[in-house]
């Protein structure tokens, strides 16, 4: 038995919850990689999986072999790069997880220049509006905008992400221009479901800094939803400069309080800290550095 093959067979049933799934993931039979996980079992004393008609789920033992298994297989790979010198033509899967909206507008773009640079690297992204446990999940790579809550995972800041109070132009004409962040306590605003405290918002820094409680009848956990409220006149929003940017350029927003910086974002690579960052995983942190932190400059000045 090969044993580097009957542990990314492994790794793969673990990742897809299927024989098929993994097969399929690694261009091999079924029969192949159930033939690899048996083998493996064999060698090992153990019962890596719970297997019923239908599902496929990790036992105790497993699990514990998977969180060892991973980062081996990819300190092997990074040993292949750097024997057969193939750091120009990195290749391998990456997993990565990010919000929709940021994800879909942006990290998209973003992506697209890396791959056409390393087409052997095999991109799968997962989009979701839910927290998603990196590790437990099977995710090399997270992508979060936002303040970050305590964490074990290793992180890289990409860029700053400031935040833009906003509003429609019907909305300012019907209900007045708020003069102060202190005066929005008087205005219908949104809240944003995604943030710790979302019913305060901060402007300035230091002995300037200033707290205002908000309330509104609209909240919400994504802030392209939010922006959207905000253009049909029904509301003052908070939102990530990457969200309203567009509106703001064409007038279908107008941002308030400009010198009052409001409290701003950071967007955040997250990794799992035990895991050997393989140069596949170095390259694309790297370009995703390059890549927003070269759009920082652009959000701040608006």
């Amino acid at each position: 038995m090969d044993q580097i093959e009957a542990m990314r067979a492994f790794v793969a049933v673990a990742k897809e919850n299927s024989f098929t799934g993994a097969a399929r993931r690694l261009g091999r039979s079924t029969k192949l990689v159930s033939n690899h996980v048996a083998a493996l079992e064999r060698r090992l004393s153990a019962q890596l999986f719970h297997r019923t008609t239908r599902s496929v789920t990790l036992t105790a033992v497993g699990s514990a072999y998977l969180e060892r298994c991973r980062p081996l297989l990819e300190q092997f790979d990074e040993l292949e790069d750097l024997v057969q010198d193939r750091h120009t033509n990195l290749s391998g899967p990456i997993r990565i997880t990010a919000p929709t909206g940021f994800g879909s507008a942006w990290l998209v773009q973003a992506l697209a220049p890396f791959q056409i640079k390393y087409p052997a690297i095999e991109v799968d992204l997962h989009l979701t509006d839910k927290r998603v446990a990196l590790v437990e999940e099977g995710f090399d790579l997270g992508v979060r905008i936002g303040i970050l809550r305590d964490s074990t995972l290793r992180v890289r800041k990409l860029a700053d992400m400031p935040l833009v109070i906003c509003a429609a132009p019907s909305y300012l004409e019907a209900h007045g221009r708020p003069t102060d962040p202190q005066s929005l306590a008087s205005h219908n605003c949104f809240v944003d479901g995604n943030r710790p405290g979302p019913d305060t918002w901060h402007f300035g820094h230091g002995s300037d800094a200033v707290s205002v409680r908000v309330t509104g009848n609209f909240a919400v956990n994504m802030p392209a939803a939010m922006a959207a409220m905000a253009i049909g006149g029904l509301g003052i929003a908070c939102c990530p400069r990457y969200a309203v940017e567009a509106p703001l350029a064409d007038g279908r927003l107008e941002a308030l309080f400009e010198d009052s910086n409001a409290m701003d974002y950071g967007v955040y690579a997250l990794y799992p800290p035990n895991r050997h960052l393989t140069s596949r995983m170095r390259a694309l942190i790297d370009h995703l550095a390059d890549y927003f932190g070269s759009r920082s400059s652009t959000w701040a000045r608006g």
